[in-house]
């Protein structure tokens, strides 16, 4: 059976997503800085709204594994 879509965050439009989106990043990056795991980052608000930004325009924006994987190398090559 396939993982559920995360419900959209009440109150919340897609334009308001959108507009959030690079605050989304600068949290997921400073979790990865953090040393955090992937699975406690997937349990974040700024995954879930990640998640729903990919899931509904997946052509304007990129899976959060995706984006996580793209930040924790970019992390290590600057360290």
């Amino acid at each position: 059976m396939p993982p559920s879509l995360p419900a959209p965050a009440p109150g919340l439009t897609i334009g308001e997503l959108e507009a959030n989106y690079s605050l989304y990043c600068k949290a997921l990056r400073l979790l990865i800085r953090e040393g955090k795991s992937i699975a406690k980052v997937r349990r974040t608000v700024c995954w879930q709204r990640l998640e729903i930004l990919h899931n509904c325009l997946p052509g304007q924006y990129r899976e959060p594994d995706y984006l996580f994987a793209l930040l924790q190398r970019e992390l290590k090559t600057s360290l």
